[in-house]
């Protein structure tokens, strides 16, 4: 299996290649992470450096990206910027970047119209140098270029070489699930030549570029430990630079080649210590056999900076607390320590219980719920003591790189814990040391309002205007303002919200506890059952229809997905399958723009088949709106009571009753955020599903239409259309106790052989509509021919 990615995905600057990474990528989901936004109030992204970001805890492979692909486009950037640097004057930018990256837009399918040719274009500006003969590069470049400068020429002579080495350095555009075999450079003559070259310069620049050449040439060639050899020779005249150690990277990689584990190990971790490029690519690559490679590996340090590497990679892997308990003793000052500590802390609140209920794990179980007080002291022993006592003890002595880490990190604990009052001292005292960045600052507030909130056992008139401003920035203010996506506030969001419906459902305010609380049927269809009640109903109408509501209440109304309209339009629906059409009409007229859309199919017709793609793609002369239901249905009554063409208003009755049930046509009629939606009606909760299934006021409107028909044509459609309602309270009696499909029982028994079946083959097999039902309806047709 392949797919075309869009970017890179083998990696250039290690030695393992592995299929496997093709296979993680293929699972992984780069864009959205379970241990992020939603269920997270601390943002790692405040505290380290980019570099480190995947490395992030993580639901996925790394976080936020997945998997790493940039394994051919990582260093695009600093390439461009020292070539550029070093041509200034004698190149422009433009042209540095053509030659060197060519296209970087990803290209999905073979477009020979727009083909780069910068590396056939290199190739003929070296048979120039070569030969001195014009060729289609020289016509094309002569006039942009000065060939005659030398460094033009050395521009040029390095691409060549370059290049050939990334025919086997550069990976493919997709990803495998079967393993890939690594590519190797064979032409000892060419390697000797680039290593020749860099024996004979006197340039920094280009001596240090031929030297990166060579130990890449050797990398890919068939006979590795030459790179190795020459990494040793040479290594002590080169500098330190981000070249020196994506060398280093390769070393490393052929170590592990050779199964010399611990030594490919520290290697690793002196590159993931001093180039932030690679720390993605070392900390995958970092990979102990066992306790004996670690050991060995940490013995190879020879100082505490490499010892402190060491643990910030395992660290990642193992156990986050004593790695930093391990550096923090090496190097109280080390970068890593950031990283490791918002591990550990976004570690620590994956425990916590943010939904107020427990159990619930079985199938239909439903959870129990919590008081506010038994979530609090559930949490508290969530907090673990350990990584409590250490993060309090860093934070104590201020010594670290961001001292303002571990204090946020400790007033945020001492909040899961309940110890407010020395919560608030740590996040004033973390102000001392705090960036003035925009995510510092809405670190530390989101941080201080979960605190201040947790304060809050009973609301008061005094202890709401404590949250009242965090309340409106969180709601409203941020999902309006904020436009990037890595400050962490969806979750103290949904958390404050659960939090202060339960203080409202404890002191007995149900209104304020549904405004905030929002009951939901299930995660999929959204249905709200407080509105089954209908005092509730009415309390919630009241309370949005108000005028004088204090702030947290204008803030909750706010906040409340359903508006009056909602709930006028959820009262016009239950009084319509109720058939109070009036009270149907007058609620409808309160929706605003709801009452004017227009059904999908006509309302008004009743077919053999029950299809509603069918009949929503058939033509229909008249579009009907949900009021021009309800006010043809009111018409059609009116006359039904003067005793007019009793007939067809009753058959246009039942066809309208019938189509906005769960088998009609006409289903959005009641798809809305309180009753629900689904394709199935048992994912309706059972009040909704009694109504939607309810067939019983289209069977009398047939029954009067059979009774007032004229001739047996209309005497059969009549009957075959009461079969349908008898049809379907058949399988609703059937099945309505199924609470999952792996409840049904397969009696055998499919559809029996209603009543209205019997009366239509023994009295009105002579009709046309009779064999017009034979044709459509296979229920009926096998019920002939048993």
């Amino acid at each position: 299996m392949k797919k075309i990615l869009l970017s890179r995905l083998f990696l250039a600057s290690s030695a393992i290649l592995l299929s496997a990474f093709g296979i993680i990528y293929a699972c992984a989901d780069g864009d959205w992470d379970y241990l992020g936004s939603y269920n997270s109030n601390f943002t790692p992204e405040t505290f380290a450096d980019k570099s480190y970001s995947p490395l992030f805890l993580s639901g996925g492979i790394f976080y936020g990206i997945g998997f790493d692909t940039q394994h051919n486009s990582r260093f695009n950037k600093n390439i461009k910027s020292d070539w550029a640097d070093y041509l200034k004057g004698k190149v422009d930018t433009t042209t540095v970047n053509y030659f060197l990256i060519g296209d970087e837009k990803p290209r999905y399918y073979s477009d020979d119209k727009n083909v780069i040719n910068n590396k056939e274009e290199i190739e003929g500006l070296h048979v120039y140098y070569k030969t001195k003969k014009e060729n289609k590069s020289t016509q094309k470049w002569g006039k942009k270029l000065n060939l005659k400068d030398e460094k033009v020429k050395n521009f040029v002579e390095f691409l060549y070489l370059a290049q050939k080495i990334e025919t086997v350095s550069i990976g493919e555009d997709y990803w495998s699930y079967d393993p890939v075999v690594a590519k190797t450079f064979n032409d000892a003559k060419m390697i000797q030549s680039i290593e020749n070259v860099y024996n004979t310069l006197s340039d920094p620049f280009l001596k240090n570029r031929y030297w990166f050449l060579t130990m890449k040439a050797r990398f890919y060639s068939n006979d590795k430990q030459k790179a190795i050899d020459f990494f040793n020779k040479t290594e002590s005249s080169v500098a330190k630079n981000t070249l020196y150690y994506r060398a280093l990277a390769y070393v490393a990689g052929i170590n592990y080649k050779q199964k010399k584990f611990a030594t490919s190990n520290y290697l690793y971790a002196q590159v993931f210590d001093n180039c932030p490029e690679l720390r993605v690519v070392t900390a995958y690559s970092f990979k102990p056999k066992n306790e004996s490679d670690w050991t060995k590996a940490l013995a190879l340090a020879k100082n505490n900076k490499e010892k402190a590497a060491l643990w910030a990679i395992h660290g990642y892997y193992k156990d986050e607390k004593q790695a930093i308990e391990k550096i923090y003793e090496l190097d109280p000052k080390s970068e890593h320590l950031n990283y490791l500590g918002t591990r550990l802390v976004n570690s620590l609140e994956q425990k916590i219980n943010n939904s107020f209920q427990i159990g619930g794990q079985g199938e239909n179980q439903k959870p129990k719920q919590q008081t506010v007080a038994e979530n609090k002291t559930e949490n508290k022993g969530k907090v673990d003591n350990s990584a409590f006592d250490l993060i309090a003890k860093i934070s104590a002595a201020g010594n670290t790189d961001k001292p303002y880490l571990w204090d946020i990190s400790l007033g945020y604990l001492q909040t899961l814990k309940g110890d407010y009052a020395n919560a608030d001292k740590n996040y004033t005292k973390a102000e001392k040391t705090l960036p003035k960045t925009e995510l510092a600052g809405m670190q530390l507030r989101l941080l201080r309002f979960v605190n201040n909130l947790s304060k809050i056992d009973k609301l008061t008139d005094k202890n709401e205007k404590t949250i009242l401003a965090d309340l409106n920035w969180l709601y409203t203010e941020l999902p309006k303002n904020y436009k990037g996506d890595t400050f962490r506030y969806q979750n103290a969001s949904s958390w404050s919200r659960s939090y202060l419906s339960h203080l409202y459902k404890e002191s007995g305010n149900f209104v304020m506890a549904e405004i905030y609380g929002e009951s939901r049927y299930s995660y999929w269809n959204d249905g709200n059952a407080y509105y089954d009640n209908e005092k509730n109903l009415l309390a919630i109408k009241s309370f949005l229809e108000k005028s004088n509501k204090s702030e947290i209440e204008k803030i909750g109304a706010g906040i409340y997905s359903l508006k009056l309209k909602d709930i006028n339009n959820f009262q016009a629906i239950q009084a319509t399958f109720k058939n109070k059409i009036p009270e149907a009409i007058a609620f409808m007229q309160q929706t605003d723009s709801v009452q004017h859309v227009k059904f999908l199919g006509n309302p008004f017709n009743g077919n053999i088949k029950d299809c509603h793609d069918c009949e929503h793609a058939a033509y229909q002369k008249k579009k009907y709106t949900y009021m021009d239901f309800l006010t043809t249905i009111k018409s059609m009554q009116d006359k039904l009571a003067q005793k007019e063409d009793v007939y067809t208003n009753s058959l246009l009755l039942g066809n309208a009753f019938y189509n906005i049930s769960h088998f009609g046509n006409g289903r959005t009629f009641y798809e809305i955020s309180i009753v629900g939606y689904g394709s199935s009606p048992y994912s309706f909760r059972d009040s909704m599903k009694d109504m939607i299934t309810n067939n019983s006021v289209s069977k009398m409107y047939y029954q009067k239409a059979f009774e007032a028909a004229s001739n047996k044509e209309q005497k059969a459609k009549c009957l075959y259309l009461i079969s349908k309602c008898e049809r379907n309270d058949y399988y609703n009696k059937k099945y309505n106790n199924i609470r999952s499909y792996w409840e049904i029982q397969d009696d055998k028994v499919n559809f029996i052989a209603w009543n209205s079946f019997k009366a239509l083959r023994k009295d009105y097999s002579d009709t046309k509509y009779y064999q017009d039902v034979i044709a459509e309806c296979g229920y009926f047709n096998t019920y002939l021919n048993q």
